[in-house]
Protein backbone atom coordinates (compact mmCIF):
# COMPACT_ATOMS: atom_id res chain seq x y z
CA UNK A 1 0.00 0.00 0.00
CA UNK A 2 1.45 3.31 -0.65
CA UNK A 3 0.34 6.55 0.58
CA UNK A 4 -2.46 8.29 -1.29
CA UNK A 5 -5.52 10.60 -0.74
CA UNK A 6 -7.44 7.79 1.20
CA UNK A 7 -4.47 5.54 2.93
CA UNK A 8 -1.99 6.30 4.09
CA UNK A 9 2.07 4.61 5.70
CA UNK A 10 3.33 5.66 8.95
CA UNK A 11 7.10 4.20 9.18
CA UNK A 12 8.17 3.64 12.92
CA UNK A 13 12.05 3.85 13.66
CA UNK A 14 11.34 1.74 16.44
CA UNK A 15 7.70 0.06 17.66
CA UNK A 16 6.53 -1.39 20.86
CA UNK A 17 4.09 -4.89 19.12
CA UNK A 18 2.65 -5.79 22.52
CA UNK A 19 5.69 -7.99 23.65
CA UNK A 20 8.71 -6.69 22.29
CA UNK A 21 10.44 -3.64 20.37
CA UNK A 22 10.61 -4.10 16.57
CA UNK A 23 13.17 -1.91 14.67
CA UNK A 24 11.45 -0.40 10.92
CA UNK A 25 7.93 -0.92 10.85
CA UNK A 26 5.74 0.13 8.61
CA UNK A 27 1.82 0.80 9.42
CA UNK A 28 -0.34 1.23 6.62
CA UNK A 29 -4.02 3.37 8.18
CA UNK A 30 -7.04 3.23 5.93
CA UNK A 31 -9.39 5.84 5.58
CA UNK A 32 -11.65 4.76 7.64
CA UNK A 33 -8.38 5.57 10.66
CA UNK A 34 -7.81 1.71 11.42
CA UNK A 35 -4.36 -0.20 11.13
CA UNK A 36 -4.79 -1.87 7.44
CA UNK A 37 -1.29 -3.97 7.66
CA UNK A 38 1.79 -4.01 9.82
CA UNK A 39 4.59 -4.83 8.18
CA UNK A 40 8.17 -5.67 9.91
CA UNK A 41 11.77 -5.66 8.55
CA UNK A 42 10.87 -2.36 6.54
CA UNK A 43 14.40 -0.64 7.43
CA UNK A 44 13.75 2.87 5.94
CA UNK A 45 10.71 5.04 5.01
CA UNK A 46 9.00 3.63 2.04
CA UNK A 47 8.39 6.15 -0.28
CA UNK A 48 5.69 8.95 0.61
CA UNK A 49 5.68 7.37 4.48
CA UNK A 50 5.17 9.71 7.53
CA UNK A 51 8.21 8.90 9.75
CA UNK A 52 7.82 8.85 13.28
CA UNK A 53 11.40 8.76 14.78
CA UNK A 54 12.25 7.35 18.34
CA UNK A 55 9.82 4.43 20.27
CA UNK A 56 6.41 4.33 19.11
CA UNK A 57 3.74 3.15 21.56
CA UNK A 58 -0.13 2.48 20.84
CA UNK A 59 -2.02 5.58 22.10
CA UNK A 60 -2.04 5.65 25.53
CA UNK A 61 -5.64 5.58 27.97
CA UNK A 62 -6.26 8.14 30.48
CA UNK A 63 -8.90 5.72 32.18
CA UNK A 64 -9.47 8.56 35.04
CA UNK A 65 -10.06 12.22 34.87
CA UNK A 66 -11.66 15.11 36.62
CA UNK A 67 -10.60 18.07 33.79
CA UNK A 68 -11.66 20.40 36.17
CA UNK A 69 -9.15 19.80 38.81
CA UNK A 70 -6.32 20.46 36.66
CA UNK A 71 -6.98 24.46 37.78
CA UNK A 72 -6.26 22.96 41.37
CA UNK A 73 -2.55 22.56 40.53
CA UNK A 74 -0.69 24.15 42.93
CA UNK A 75 -2.83 26.14 44.81
CA UNK A 76 -3.82 22.77 46.89
CA UNK A 77 0.38 22.45 47.55
CA UNK A 78 0.15 25.31 49.85
CA UNK A 79 0.04 24.29 53.66
CA UNK A 80 -0.71 20.67 55.15
CA UNK A 81 -4.21 19.16 55.35
CA UNK A 82 -6.02 15.69 54.31
CA UNK A 83 -8.13 14.63 51.14
CA UNK A 84 -11.12 16.49 52.93
CA UNK A 85 -9.56 19.67 53.33
CA UNK A 86 -8.23 19.33 49.27
CA UNK A 87 -12.16 18.60 48.39
CA UNK A 88 -13.37 21.91 49.82
CA UNK A 89 -10.60 23.55 47.64
CA UNK A 90 -11.87 21.22 44.78
CA UNK A 91 -15.48 22.40 45.42
CA UNK A 92 -14.31 26.24 45.55
CA UNK A 93 -13.49 25.66 41.76
CA UNK A 94 -16.44 23.71 41.00
CA UNK A 95 -19.14 26.15 42.29
CA UNK A 96 -17.82 28.90 39.61
CA UNK A 97 -18.06 26.49 36.12
CA UNK A 98 -20.09 27.54 33.77
CA UNK A 99 -20.51 25.31 30.24
CA UNK A 100 -18.42 27.87 28.57
CA UNK A 101 -15.29 28.15 31.23
CA UNK A 102 -15.77 23.92 31.30
CA UNK A 103 -15.59 23.89 27.31
CA UNK A 104 -12.34 26.34 27.38
CA UNK A 105 -10.61 24.98 30.35
CA UNK A 106 -11.22 20.91 29.09
CA UNK A 107 -10.46 21.54 25.50
CA UNK A 108 -6.84 22.94 27.17
CA UNK A 109 -6.74 19.95 28.93
CA UNK A 110 -7.47 17.54 26.83
CA UNK A 111 -5.11 19.13 24.78
CA UNK A 112 -1.94 18.08 27.47
CA UNK A 113 -3.38 14.67 27.13
CA UNK A 114 -2.62 14.65 23.78
CA UNK A 115 1.24 16.21 24.28
CA UNK A 116 1.69 13.21 26.65
CA UNK A 117 0.66 10.58 24.09
CA UNK A 118 -3.01 9.96 25.76
CA UNK A 119 -5.74 8.86 22.67
CA UNK A 120 -8.56 8.78 24.62
CA UNK A 121 -10.09 10.06 27.92
CA UNK A 122 -12.62 8.70 30.60
CA UNK A 123 -13.92 11.60 32.25
CA UNK A 124 -15.45 10.48 35.66
CA UNK A 125 -18.03 13.84 34.94
CA UNK A 126 -20.30 14.91 37.70
CA UNK A 127 -20.80 19.11 37.65
CA UNK A 128 -24.50 18.62 35.57
CA UNK A 129 -26.20 21.34 36.52
CA UNK A 130 -26.03 25.24 37.41
CA UNK A 131 -24.69 26.13 41.20
CA UNK A 132 -28.27 24.96 43.51
CA UNK A 133 -28.89 22.44 41.39
CA UNK A 134 -30.86 24.33 38.72
CA UNK A 135 -30.82 22.15 35.07
CA UNK A 136 -29.44 24.14 32.48
CA UNK A 137 -31.81 24.93 29.29
CA UNK A 138 -29.79 21.96 27.84
CA UNK A 139 -29.63 19.53 30.82
CA UNK A 140 -26.53 17.95 29.65
CA UNK A 141 -25.22 21.03 29.05
CA UNK A 142 -21.88 20.26 30.54
CA UNK A 143 -21.02 16.93 29.23
CA UNK A 144 -21.82 18.23 25.57
CA UNK A 145 -18.69 20.64 26.69
CA UNK A 146 -16.34 17.62 27.74
CA UNK A 147 -17.73 16.24 24.02
CA UNK A 148 -16.67 19.11 22.09
CA UNK A 149 -13.53 19.72 24.14
CA UNK A 150 -12.24 16.11 23.09
CA UNK A 151 -13.27 17.05 19.84
CA UNK A 152 -11.79 20.09 19.63
CA UNK A 153 -8.00 18.70 21.15
CA UNK A 154 -8.36 15.65 18.84
CA UNK A 155 -8.74 13.03 21.56
CA UNK A 156 -11.75 10.35 21.90
CA UNK A 157 -13.46 10.48 24.78
CA UNK A 158 -16.23 8.10 27.00
CA UNK A 159 -17.85 10.63 29.12
CA UNK A 160 -18.32 8.60 32.26
CA UNK A 161 -21.72 10.31 33.41
CA UNK A 162 -21.78 9.93 37.35
CA UNK A 163 -24.59 9.77 39.52
CA UNK A 164 -24.00 11.98 42.42
CA UNK A 165 -27.21 12.39 44.93
CA UNK A 166 -25.67 11.95 48.90
CA UNK A 167 -23.10 13.89 50.31
CA UNK A 168 -23.10 10.68 53.00
CA UNK A 169 -24.96 8.04 53.95
CA UNK A 170 -28.37 8.75 54.64
CA UNK A 171 -27.44 12.82 53.95
CA UNK A 172 -28.78 15.04 51.20
CA UNK A 173 -26.27 16.90 49.15
CA UNK A 174 -24.29 19.63 50.58
CA UNK A 175 -24.38 23.21 49.09
CA UNK A 176 -21.69 22.18 46.82
CA UNK A 177 -22.90 19.11 45.70
CA UNK A 178 -26.49 20.39 44.69
CA UNK A 179 -25.71 20.91 41.18
CA UNK A 180 -23.94 17.14 40.99
CA UNK A 181 -27.32 15.79 41.92
CA UNK A 182 -30.32 14.63 39.80
CA UNK A 183 -32.64 13.81 43.36
CA UNK A 184 -32.59 10.22 42.21
CA UNK A 185 -31.37 7.30 39.97
CA UNK A 186 -34.27 7.11 38.09
CA UNK A 187 -33.63 11.12 37.19
CA UNK A 188 -30.63 10.93 36.54
CA UNK A 189 -30.73 8.04 33.98
CA UNK A 190 -33.77 9.65 32.31
CA UNK A 191 -31.33 13.02 32.32
CA UNK A 192 -28.12 10.69 30.23
CA UNK A 193 -29.82 8.62 28.38
CA UNK A 194 -30.27 11.82 26.30
CA UNK A 195 -26.34 11.62 25.49
CA UNK A 196 -25.63 10.66 22.14
CA UNK A 197 -22.55 8.67 20.82
CA UNK A 198 -20.35 10.06 18.56
CA UNK A 199 -17.48 8.84 16.12
CA UNK A 200 -15.05 10.25 19.40
CA UNK A 201 -17.16 9.93 21.84
CA UNK A 202 -18.75 7.00 23.98
CA UNK A 203 -21.07 7.18 26.69
CA UNK A 204 -20.57 5.59 29.87
CA UNK A 205 -21.93 5.50 33.73
CA UNK A 206 -20.67 5.77 36.83
CA UNK A 207 -21.41 5.54 40.66
CA UNK A 208 -19.43 8.53 42.47
CA UNK A 209 -18.91 6.37 45.29
CA UNK A 210 -21.07 3.93 47.99
CA UNK A 211 -21.59 7.50 50.58
CA UNK A 212 -22.59 9.40 47.16
CA UNK A 213 -25.53 6.57 45.91
CA UNK A 214 -27.89 5.26 48.30
CA UNK A 215 -27.87 1.60 48.49
CA UNK A 216 -31.40 0.93 47.16
CA UNK A 217 -30.71 3.12 43.85
CA UNK A 218 -27.30 1.37 43.11
CA UNK A 219 -29.06 -0.82 40.86
CA UNK A 220 -30.33 1.72 38.73
CA UNK A 221 -27.01 2.46 37.88
CA UNK A 222 -25.46 -1.18 37.10
CA UNK A 223 -28.88 -1.73 34.82
CA UNK A 224 -28.24 1.41 32.99
CA UNK A 225 -25.28 -0.04 32.50
CA UNK A 226 -25.81 -3.39 31.69
CA UNK A 227 -28.87 -2.36 29.01
CA UNK A 228 -26.39 -0.80 26.73
CA UNK A 229 -23.51 -2.57 27.24
CA UNK A 230 -21.55 0.22 28.73
CA UNK A 231 -18.63 0.53 30.94
CA UNK A 232 -19.26 1.46 34.57
CA UNK A 233 -16.89 2.66 36.95
CA UNK A 234 -16.80 3.94 40.60
CA UNK A 235 -14.71 5.62 43.42
CA UNK A 236 -14.02 2.82 45.78
CA UNK A 237 -12.54 2.68 49.08
CA UNK A 238 -10.52 5.46 48.52
CA UNK A 239 -10.46 6.62 52.18
CA UNK A 240 -10.49 4.55 55.19
CA UNK A 241 -13.22 6.95 56.08
CA UNK A 242 -15.75 5.72 53.68
CA UNK A 243 -15.12 2.07 54.79
CA UNK A 244 -15.75 2.82 58.68
CA UNK A 245 -18.89 4.90 57.65
CA UNK A 246 -20.24 2.45 55.08
CA UNK A 247 -20.05 -0.45 58.14
CA UNK A 248 -21.66 1.79 60.08
CA UNK A 249 -24.15 2.04 57.62
CA UNK A 250 -24.22 -1.35 56.38
CA UNK A 251 -22.32 -3.37 58.09
CA UNK A 252 -20.37 -4.05 55.47
CA UNK A 253 -17.44 -2.86 52.70
CA UNK A 254 -18.11 -0.83 50.02
CA UNK A 255 -16.95 -3.66 47.58
CA UNK A 256 -19.25 -6.13 49.24
CA UNK A 257 -22.13 -3.46 49.29
CA UNK A 258 -21.16 -2.75 45.65
CA UNK A 259 -21.28 -6.68 44.69
CA UNK A 260 -24.76 -7.16 46.69
CA UNK A 261 -26.14 -4.44 44.37
CA UNK A 262 -25.10 -6.13 41.15
CA UNK A 263 -22.74 -3.15 40.53
CA UNK A 264 -19.29 -5.57 39.94
CA UNK A 265 -18.42 -7.48 36.84
CA UNK A 266 -16.23 -7.31 33.62
CA UNK A 267 -17.39 -3.93 32.50
CA UNK A 268 -17.26 -2.16 35.85
CA UNK A 269 -14.05 -0.33 36.98
CA UNK A 270 -13.51 0.61 40.24
CA UNK A 271 -11.36 3.49 40.62
CA UNK A 272 -8.46 3.36 43.24
CA UNK A 273 -9.37 -0.11 45.19
CA UNK A 274 -7.16 1.48 47.83
CA UNK A 275 -8.44 -0.33 51.34
CA UNK A 276 -9.70 -3.34 49.96
CA UNK A 277 -9.78 -6.89 53.06
CA UNK A 278 -8.94 -10.23 51.70
CA UNK A 279 -12.61 -10.74 50.96
CA UNK A 280 -12.62 -7.28 48.67
CA UNK A 281 -9.71 -8.19 46.41
CA UNK A 282 -11.41 -11.65 46.02
CA UNK A 283 -15.06 -10.24 45.07
CA UNK A 284 -12.95 -7.79 42.43
CA UNK A 285 -10.83 -10.37 40.90
CA UNK A 286 -13.44 -13.09 40.44
CA UNK A 287 -16.12 -11.16 39.44
CA UNK A 288 -13.69 -9.48 36.68
CA UNK A 289 -13.86 -6.15 37.83
CA UNK A 290 -11.22 -3.72 36.68
CA UNK A 291 -8.77 -1.85 38.73
CA UNK A 292 -7.68 1.88 37.84
CA UNK A 293 -4.69 3.12 39.29
CA UNK A 294 -4.48 6.84 39.94
CA UNK A 295 -0.77 6.83 41.85
CA UNK A 296 0.33 10.51 41.28
CA UNK A 297 -3.21 11.29 42.69
CA UNK A 298 -3.31 8.56 45.45
CA UNK A 299 0.46 9.94 46.94
CA UNK A 300 -0.63 13.51 46.07
CA UNK A 301 -3.95 13.33 48.63
CA UNK A 302 -2.08 11.23 50.85
CA UNK A 303 -5.00 8.57 50.01
CA UNK A 304 -2.44 4.96 50.24
CA UNK A 305 -0.75 2.54 48.03
CA UNK A 306 -3.86 0.14 47.10
CA UNK A 307 -3.06 -3.55 46.60
CA UNK A 308 -2.40 -3.71 42.62
CA UNK A 309 -0.48 -6.58 42.36
CA UNK A 310 -2.91 -8.76 44.48
CA UNK A 311 -6.21 -7.32 42.56
CA UNK A 312 -4.28 -8.69 38.74
CA UNK A 313 -3.58 -11.80 40.41
CA UNK A 314 -6.85 -12.18 42.09
CA UNK A 315 -8.18 -11.34 38.09
CA UNK A 316 -8.73 -7.72 38.22
CA UNK A 317 -7.98 -6.36 35.02
CA UNK A 318 -5.23 -3.09 35.38
CA UNK A 319 -5.71 0.49 33.90
CA UNK A 320 -4.44 3.75 35.04
CA UNK A 321 -5.29 7.23 35.12
CA UNK A 322 -4.32 10.90 36.10
CA UNK A 323 -7.20 11.73 38.19
CA UNK A 324 -6.96 15.01 39.87
CA UNK A 325 -4.36 15.71 36.88
CA UNK A 326 -1.32 16.52 39.71
CA UNK A 327 0.75 15.94 36.55
CA UNK A 328 -0.93 14.67 33.36
CA UNK A 329 1.77 11.72 32.41
CA UNK A 330 0.49 8.43 32.00
CA UNK A 331 4.06 6.97 31.58
CA UNK A 332 4.70 8.39 35.34
CA UNK A 333 1.55 6.91 36.22
CA UNK A 334 2.62 3.39 34.89
CA UNK A 335 6.35 3.30 36.82
CA UNK A 336 4.67 4.81 39.89
CA UNK A 337 2.45 1.68 40.01
CA UNK A 338 5.30 -0.63 39.91
CA UNK A 339 7.57 1.53 42.44
CA UNK A 340 4.50 1.85 44.74
CA UNK A 341 4.88 -1.44 44.76
CA UNK A 342 8.67 -1.74 45.54
CA UNK A 343 8.29 0.71 49.06
CA UNK A 344 5.48 -1.79 49.97
CA UNK A 345 6.87 -4.87 49.90
CA UNK A 346 10.34 -4.08 49.55
CA UNK A 347 10.86 -6.01 46.67
CA UNK A 348 11.43 -5.18 42.61
CA UNK A 349 10.08 -6.33 39.45
CA UNK A 350 6.52 -7.08 40.02
CA UNK A 351 5.34 -5.76 36.43
CA UNK A 352 7.49 -5.91 33.56
CA UNK A 353 7.38 -3.00 31.23
CA UNK A 354 5.21 -4.49 28.68
CA UNK A 355 2.68 -5.25 31.15
CA UNK A 356 2.53 -1.80 32.19
CA UNK A 357 2.40 -0.37 29.02
CA UNK A 358 -0.73 -2.92 28.17
CA UNK A 359 -2.04 -1.32 31.33
CA UNK A 360 -1.40 2.23 29.62
CA UNK A 361 -2.61 1.50 26.60
CA UNK A 362 -4.85 -1.86 25.51
CA UNK A 363 -6.13 -2.69 29.69
CA UNK A 364 -7.19 1.17 29.61
CA UNK A 365 -8.94 1.23 26.37
CA UNK A 366 -10.78 -1.81 27.42
CA UNK A 367 -11.68 -0.65 30.37
CA UNK A 368 -13.23 2.85 28.48
CA UNK A 369 -15.42 0.57 26.22
CA UNK A 370 -12.52 1.12 23.01
CA UNK A 371 -11.99 -2.61 22.58
CA UNK A 372 -10.58 -1.97 19.17
CA UNK A 373 -7.84 0.72 20.39
CA UNK A 374 -4.84 0.34 21.89
CA UNK A 375 -2.46 -2.13 20.22
CA UNK A 376 -0.79 -2.00 17.23
CA UNK A 377 -2.09 -4.49 15.16
CA UNK A 378 -4.71 -4.25 11.90
CA UNK A 379 -7.99 -3.72 11.81
CA UNK A 380 -7.17 -1.64 15.56
CA UNK A 381 -7.85 2.20 15.12
CA UNK A 382 -4.70 3.93 14.35
CA UNK A 383 -3.54 5.71 17.18
CA UNK A 384 0.13 5.83 18.25
CA UNK A 385 2.78 8.04 20.44
CA UNK A 386 6.17 8.20 19.74
CA UNK A 387 8.63 8.90 22.45
CA UNK A 388 11.68 10.31 22.29
CA UNK A 389 14.48 8.05 21.97
CA UNK A 390 17.41 11.03 22.16
CA UNK A 391 16.25 13.25 24.79
CA UNK A 392 18.20 13.73 28.32
CA UNK A 393 16.25 11.20 29.94
CA UNK A 394 16.15 8.46 27.29
CA UNK A 395 19.55 8.63 25.33
CA UNK A 396 21.90 5.83 25.97
CA UNK A 397 19.98 2.19 26.34
CA UNK A 398 19.60 0.17 23.68
CA UNK A 399 16.42 0.62 21.42
CA UNK A 400 15.48 -2.96 22.08
CA UNK A 401 15.07 -1.78 25.48
CA UNK A 402 12.93 0.83 24.46
CA UNK A 403 9.86 -0.24 26.53
CA UNK A 404 12.07 -0.49 29.83
CA UNK A 405 13.30 3.26 28.49
CA UNK A 406 9.98 4.91 28.46
CA UNK A 407 8.38 3.61 31.69
CA UNK A 408 11.18 3.80 33.80
CA UNK A 409 12.87 6.90 32.68
CA UNK A 410 10.70 8.74 29.68
CA UNK A 411 8.45 11.56 30.82
CA UNK A 412 5.18 12.67 28.96
CA UNK A 413 7.70 15.88 27.75
CA UNK A 414 9.57 13.21 25.60
CA UNK A 415 6.30 12.54 23.57
CA UNK A 416 7.22 13.77 19.93
CA UNK A 417 3.87 12.69 17.84
CA UNK A 418 0.59 11.88 18.82
CA UNK A 419 -1.56 10.27 16.30
CA UNK A 420 -5.58 9.82 16.63
CA UNK A 421 -7.28 7.35 13.74
CA UNK A 422 -4.48 8.28 11.34
CA UNK A 423 -4.23 11.59 11.77
CA UNK A 424 -1.35 13.88 13.23
CA UNK A 425 -2.96 15.56 16.40
CA UNK A 426 0.62 16.52 17.98
CA UNK A 427 3.77 16.85 15.73
CA UNK A 428 7.42 17.30 16.41
CA UNK A 429 5.99 17.75 20.34
CA UNK A 430 3.50 20.49 18.77
CA UNK A 431 -0.40 20.09 18.78
CA UNK A 432 -1.72 20.60 15.13
CA UNK A 433 -5.38 21.93 16.65
CA UNK A 434 -4.84 24.18 20.03
CA UNK A 435 -2.17 26.33 19.61
CA UNK A 436 -0.15 27.26 22.36
CA UNK A 437 -1.30 25.34 24.49
CA UNK A 438 0.54 26.44 28.11
CA UNK A 439 -1.77 29.95 27.35
CA UNK A 440 -4.56 28.52 26.89
CA UNK A 441 -4.49 26.52 30.15
CA UNK A 442 -3.59 29.29 31.84
CA UNK A 443 -6.57 31.41 30.26
CA UNK A 444 -8.49 28.73 31.36
CA UNK A 445 -7.58 29.17 34.83
CA UNK A 446 -7.43 32.06 35.50
CA UNK A 447 -10.87 32.55 34.13
CA UNK A 448 -12.00 30.49 36.82
CA UNK A 449 -9.68 32.34 39.46
CA UNK A 450 -11.12 35.99 38.53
Amino acid sequence: MTTTERTRTYWLEHAWLGTHVEPGVAVDVGADGRIAAVRTDVPAPPPGAEILRGLTLPGLANAHSHAFHRALRGTVQVGSGTFWTWREVMYSVADRLTPETYLDLARAVYAEMALAGITTVGEFHYVHHAPGGTAYADPNAMGEALIQAAADAGVRITLLDTCYLSSGFGQPPDTHQLRFSDGTADAWAQRCSVLEERDHARIGAAVHSVRAVPADQLATVARWAEERRAPLHVHLSEQTAENDACHAAHGCTPTRLLADHGVLGPRTTGVHNTHLTDEDIALLGGSRTGTCMCPTTERDLADGIGPAAALQQAGSPLSLGSDSHAVVDLLEEARAMELNERLRTRTRGHWTAAALLRAASADGHAALGWDDAGTIEPGARADLATVALDSVRTAGPLPRLGAETAVFAATAADVRHTVVGGRHVVRDGAHTLVPDVPRALARAVAALRA
